[in-house]
């Protein structure tokens, strides 16, 4: 991955061996990707491997200030919070995959817009632009896109357009679930040149800005 998108690695291991994880972090713009490797038995995510037949994409991350309103939106909604994770500086809700189809979701609000403490204090030092510069679009693989979509958007507190969801910064986009069933499939990336890659079971669609 490194050498196909020119990222450099920024974290390894921040909180997440808890969960039976290794981790590592790799900035894209003001975004960041995130590899997790399970390392124990009977971690969610080596469940959710088995299921998907082997590598495949795991959580998507949201950035927010108003964490309490995707809480009360939530909860209002019957989506279960099956984990609330703090370090200084930074909150996050886990919202149940069962409850919002898909894919984990993670929204997290911190002190600071510009801090990700998740990802260290001096991640930005490692942000490499010379083959990808943000992060355009994540696709996520679902039964019913339409019906996903709308309540990805609701709990987010933004208006789905079909199946995708706008964001200040971005997009997720929901399709049909192939043979391997839900989970986050494919990612577009803003890029210097064209490519299609697959890295991790997850599709990586590089398209110049």
């Amino acid at each position: 991955m490194v050498a196909s998108l020119g990222v450099e690695a920024c974290a390894h291991d921040l909180y997440v061996e808890q969960f039976g994880l290794k981790n590592v972090l790799f900035p894209v713009g003001e975004g960041l990707l995130e590899l997790v490797s399970p390392f124990g038995v009977g971690t969610t995510a080596g469940r959710f491997m088995e299921r998907r037949g082997g590598d495949a994409g795991y959580m998507v991350l949201f950035q927010v200030d108003n964490l309490d309103g995707v809480r009360r939106r939530a909860v209002g909604e019957g989506v279960r919070i099956v984990l609330e994770a703090t370090q200084p500086g930074i909150v996050g809700l886990h919202l149940h995959p069962r409850d919002l189809c898909g894919a984990i979701v993670s929204v997290d609000e911190t002190d600071r817009w510009e801090d990700w403490p998740w990802a260290g204090p001096s991640w930005r030092d490692h942000v490499r632009t010379d083959v990808v510069s943000s992060l355009a679009a994540v696709e996520v693989s679902v039964a019913d896109p339409d019906l996903v979509a709308a309540r990805w958007a609701t709990v987010l507190g933004v208006d789905a357009v079909g199946a995708t969801v706008p964001l200040d910064e971005g997009e997720v986009r929901f399709v049909s679930a192939g043979d391997r069933g839900e989970g986050m499939s494919g990612l577009e990336l803003r890029a210097t040149e064209h490519a299609d890659l697959v890295i991790g079971g997850v599709r990586f669609s590089l398209r110049p800005a």
